[in-house]
């Protein structure tokens, strides 16, 4: 029941003299709802794009001052520190609640360590430098750290990667020049403007202690939120969902006891977005309302075009049909092996082969391969679990996708038709609309709908 439909009736009170109101109740008479729809929009954008660069997002930038004291307050509930410049905004995150998937997705080792230590070069630079400067100095910084280096293509790309997250991010931007031709010229004519007061915000999650002193707990602190409660909020906001069969004690009795209360709730509402919860675990869902495209959800939106969304989907309606839930992690959890995985997917390689609309070359002759990506997206969005066990009586290891009770809300739609059976929705008509989660995309199955009646009443 709405809060709308609990509240008594009341006879309306006459309105006071305009000339005679007190100023506070003159402004509380001007406050607009859609202050609080902008508030949410900038909140979401924040979360999937932490860093808004002077020249690049100065309308966002005035957004964000004019929503400074909703945004901080959001923020500060989740751990996370919003820092406004007049030419920048960066959203420093807490630790990620699943650091191993997330890096999975992320740049290369090799382009994370020049990315450091071309933070380490740029801090001595002038404001205004060359690109061959800076990358001998990093250079430099790679010898004095005991780091090889190989002046090959392979460290150019990785450079290039590192050169390009650090554009992106506004620390050291490109002024004149091409990036990219420092692939084939170390010393590629480009001119690049450190801003030095930007780099002490790269790191987004100091901690507390010393890295020189303790790396091995400093990176601990660095990988993982101590609290529970914050570590439960930004898993809801910044990661697709919270399964309930994956949690500690501490998680668990956070999702029972505040999700829908003081806690979890009132942050769904800041945010723009519906709390959703189930047996199976709780959901923040973005109304489709509130976005045009799927990139300002996040990097790996879910359904997507493509080879490899495609048979992600067709795998989900396979595990359905076909999965295990024998030792699964929870209730609506169902289970491939790898070698099932793969016959699957060499399968639904030969019914898309050919035809408009086939799957690529590529990963129809190595189904290898296509199980990667389709890993890779599937965990990257916390719809499935990928687990390896050594059985007593063999010592051949087996690998096993477990399918996350969300992957119902596709299967149940029947995505695993061939090709030929399916038809081409004609453009102008309207598809079905679903409500969408940050980052990336799904939905709780309606598994556990049943058994949800007496939670959702109490």
């Amino acid at each position: 029941m709405s809060e709308a439909t609990d509240t008594p009736a009341h006879e309306p009170a006459p309105a006071p003299d305009a000339a005679s109101a007190h100023p506070a109740q003159r402004r509380r008479r001007a406050w607009h709802p859609e202050a609080d729809a902008e508030a949410a929009a900038l909140l979401r954008r924040l979360a999937a794009t932490c860093w808004l660069i002077g020249g690049r997002h100065d309308e966002l930038i005035a957004a964000v001052r004019r929503n400074e004291h909703a945004l901080r307050s959001a923020v500060a509930r989740l751990g996370w520190v919003l820092i406004i410049e007049r030419d920048l905004v960066r959203l420093r995150k807490s630790p990620p609640p699943r650091p191993q998937a997330w890096a999975a997705q992320g740049p290369s080792p090799a382009a994370c360590s020049w990315f450091f230590l071309l933070l380490a070069a740029a801090e001595s630079m002038p404001p205004r430098t060359a690109l061959g400067h800076l990358v001998t100095q990093a250079h430099a910084a790679a010898a004095e750290a005991g780091l090889p280096t190989h002046h090959d293509i392979a460290e150019r790309r990785a450079i290039l990667a590192a050169l390009h997250m650090l554009d992106d991010r506004g620390v050291v931007e490109r002024l004149d020049g091409d990036l990219d031709r420092y692939l084939h010229d170390e010393q590629a004519p480009v001119l690049l403007a450190v801003h030095h007061t930007r780099l002490a915000y790269v790191i987004a999650n100091p901690g507390t202690l010393d890295p020189a002193a303790d790396p091995h707990a400093w990176l601990e602190q660095a990988h993982r939120e101590p609290d529970a409660a914050r570590r439960m909020r930004r898993a809801l906001v910044d990661d697709t969902c919270v399964h309930a069969a994956l949690l500690d004690d501490a998680e668990a009795q956070w999702l029972s006891q505040r999700v829908r209360g003081d806690d979890g709730g009132p942050l769904a509402d800041a945010f723009g977005l519906l709390l959703e919860r189930r047996a199976e675990g709780a959901a923040f869902v973005v109304p489709d309302e509130a976005f045009r495209h799927f990139h300002e959800l996040g990097p790996m939106p879910f359904p997507a075009p493509g080879t490899i969304a495609h048979a992600a989907l067709l795998l989900l309606d396979h595990a359905a049909l076909h999965g295990t839930t024998d030792n699964a992690p929870g209730p609506g959890w169902r289970g491939l092996t790898g070698e099932a995985v793969i016959e699957a997917l060499t399968a639904f390689g030969a019914n898309n082969a050919s035809g408009r609309g086939g799957w690529s070359t590529e990963y129809i002759q190595d189904p290898l391969l296509l199980a990667g990506k389709v890993g890779d997206l599937l965990t990257g969005t916390h719809l499935a679990r990928l687990t390896h066990t050594t059985p007593q009586t063999d010592e051949k290891t087996i690998s096993m996708w477990w399918l996350a009770p969300t992957t119902g809300r596709w299967a149940e739609e029947g995505t695993a038709l061939p090709k030929t059976a399916r038809t081409r929705v004609p453009r102008g008509t309207p598809t079905p609309k679903h409500p969408r989660i940050p980052l990336q995309q799904g939905l709780f199955s309606e598994i556990e709908a049943e058994e949800n009646t007496e939670e959702r009443t109490a």
